[in-house]
């Protein structure tokens, strides 16, 4: 038997469910109730997607939160690319700020893995806030291995 442990707020998670390109909810409610051998198979985009986390400065010991977060409009109208909020929270003037470690997800999809790559950098350095780190190393070496 295999079992599988992954959140929907996963990156693991976000990365995958970000190829479903049919319904998610129809699919959970027949694993739910037991009719998934006769629920529709899933249909999956043939695209590669990428997902980088943001973490807020000191994340995993201490984040630090309160600190506002920009670039979220442009980052989620570029094309292919989903942002995802995780440790985030609306403040009293209405900005989005951090609220946790793992503050966003920023998962983009592109033809091949270079460029789903590609995409979710361009994404994640139209971001700002302030201390927060993420890597740069997310699917390096498999893109350039990839010969697609």
């Amino acid at each position: 038997m295999v079992e599988f442990n992954a959140r929907f707020g996963d990156p693991e998670t976000q990365v995958v469910l970000a190829q479903l390109q049919s319904g998610l909810g129809g699919l959970m409610m027949a694993a739910a109730n037991g009719t998934l051998d006769t629920h529709p198979a899933p249909v999956w985009s043939s695209d590669f997607a990428v997902t980088v986390v943001i973490a807020a400065q000191g994340y995993p010991q201490s984040p630090r939160t309160g600190d506002v977060i920009a670039g979220l409009e442009a980052a989620g109208e570029a094309a292919g690319v989903d942002v995802l909020h995780a440790g985030t929270t609306v403040a009293d003037d209405g900005a989005i700020a951090a609220s946790g470690g793992r503050v966003l997800s920023v998962t983009a999809m592109g033809a091949n893995l270079h460029e789903a790559r590609e995409r979710a950098y361009a994404a994640v350095d139209l971001i700002t806030l302030e201390g927060s780190h993420h890597r740069r190393d997310i699917a390096q070496v498999a893109a350039a291995n990839s010969s697609r």
